[in-house]
């Protein structure tokens, strides 16, 4: 008998990528993917182009349930007509800085805002860059309908733009405008951010249809790109998802919502009916990359020089905020190198401090979850920062604990595959696949080098 089989997009900030599975077993099909323009500002409808470069030659062909996870916090404004008002603003756009500090302001402060709605809204936010838009852009403002995220834009494409945008409550918990504690919107929120209420999508239950694509598979409701590396690594209670992407996360599978009044922690939801408190900082793999090129190498050539100096960086310590950074919420900041002498400038040092500085700022995250009360049992390791050897050791140092690492893959990808198996199949719980092959990779803790990083850090501020 032939396989049943689903599809997975991640429509993630540099691409869309695609697999194909076996709705029975998770075995991979097929892949494909297509770039997406460079910038913090995009059109919608290049994710469309990129969607069908992917999916050319009959990637889908045969699939009977097809699901999509989205970078979080996009803004797409929808006219009356459902047309995109202007290019999207994406989630590590930092120009609605100030909007978010007025917002914060206006509620009554971060605790006010933790109550409502789980977080402490900062630039990455939906409602802050709708708050922009009102001050910056007011008659695009005026014209807005409708606002919904990347994976509800792109779902609503897939269906032929049949019915209305519909979204999922992972995906909706990054907005700023709904509130997992209590699984509805607060359209108060969206009237103090925009000035007025608009439509909004109505938000799916984690295993509810979300339509039909106009050859008739069916459609999950989607979730975020952080939901659905969750579920497509098999996170469960205990678990925290550290990924290393463009931003890097760490995030915790919890039965309960939770409500940080300092904002670190991001009290989402996640896509199976639990929650996903989450802690983001702004900057991961482009900082090896950035340090790659500074050093005449690539990523692996930056992986051997770091494994060939000593912890610590004989003293170099890299405040690696070249994006500006959201944890420490600091959007104008800049990367710092401190700690040059002469006897410690080498390249295998600066490689080094390069990896040791991305990873203590996910050590703070993780020292975060822990304060709200997560007990870290097991961290899972993945993103594409993950596959390098450096980062596996160091992280192991630098957090103090074993680190799990999955076999390669499309994690935000094979979440939405393993969405679509569960919309298809039905169910109180996600279809159950073959678990990924694991790697577990201990080194010795190197508590020295977060003290070292902290000190500037907080020198800094």
């Amino acid at each position: 008998m032939a396989p049943v089989l689903v599809a997975g997009v991640d429509c993630s900030t540099q691409a869309t990528k695609i697999v194909v599975r076996d709705s029975s077993s998770g075995e991979l099909v097929r892949t494909g993917q297509a770039a997406h323009p460079t910038g913090t500002e995009v059109s919608p409808a290049a994710w469309w182009s990129a969607f069908e470069a992917a999916t050319a030659g009959g990637l889908l062909d045969g699939v009977t349930a097809i699901a999509v996870a989205g970078q979080q916090h996009g803004m797409v404004c929808l006219d009356q007509a459902g047309e995109v008002v202007r290019p999207a603003l994406l989630w590590n756009d930092t120009r609605s800085a100030a909007a978010a500090a007025e917002l914060v302001a206006e509620l009554g402060g971060p605790a006010a805002w933790a109550q409502a709605i789980g977080s402490v809204p900062v630039a990455s936010f939906t409602v802050t860059k709708l708050r922009w838009l009102a001050e910056h852009e007011p008659s695009a403002a005026a014209r807005v309908a409708r606002v919904v995220l990347p994976h509800d834009w792109l779902t609503w494409q897939l269906a032929g733009r049949a019915g209305e945008p519909v979204t999922d409550r992972g995906d909706a918990s990054g907005t700023g405008y709904w509130s997992p504690g209590t699984g509805g919107y607060r359209l108060d929120l969206l009237e103090l951010a925009l000035g007025r209420v608009v439509d909004l999508p109505r938000v799916l239950g984690p295993a509810e249809p979300a339509g039909h694509t106009p050859a008739g598979a069916v459609l999950g409701p989607g979730t975020g790109d952080n939901m659905a590396a969750a579920l497509g690594v098999g996170a469960g209670l205990g678990d925290v998802v550290v990924s290393l992407g463009t931003s890097g996360t760490a995030s915790a599978v919890r039965d309960a919502p939770t409500a940080d009044p300092t904002g670190t922690v991001a009290g989402f939801a996640d896509a199976t009916g639990r929650f996903l408190p989450l802690v983001c900082t702004l900057n991961a793999a482009r900082v090896l990359a950035a340090a790659a090129s500074l050093l005449g190498t690539d990523v692996d050539g930056l992986s051997d020089l770091a494994l060939a100096a000593s912890p610590g960086a004989g003293g170099l310590v890299l405040l690696p905020y070249l994006q500006g950074e959201r944890t420490p919420n600091r959007p104008d900041a800049t990367g710092v190198l401190a700690g040059l002498r002469l006897g410690n400038v080498t390249r295998e040092n600066l490689a080094r401090a390069a990896v040791e500085g991305m990873l203590c700022g996910l050590a703070d995250a993780l020292d975060a979850l822990r304060s709200t009360g997560i007990d870290v049992r097991r961290i899972l390791l993945v993103g594409g920062a993950a596959r390098s050897r450096a980062v596996q050791q160091i992280a192991s140092a630098v957090f103090g604990a074993p680190v799990v690492v999955p076999a390669r893959g499309e994690y935000v990808a094979d979440g939405a595959a393993r969405q679509a198996a569960w919309v298809l199949a039905g169910g109180p719980e996600p279809s159950v696949w073959a678990p990924a092959s694991t790697v577990t990779v201990e080194a010795e803790p190197t508590p020295d080098v977060r003290t070292a990083y902290t000190a500037v850090r907080d020198a800094t501020g």
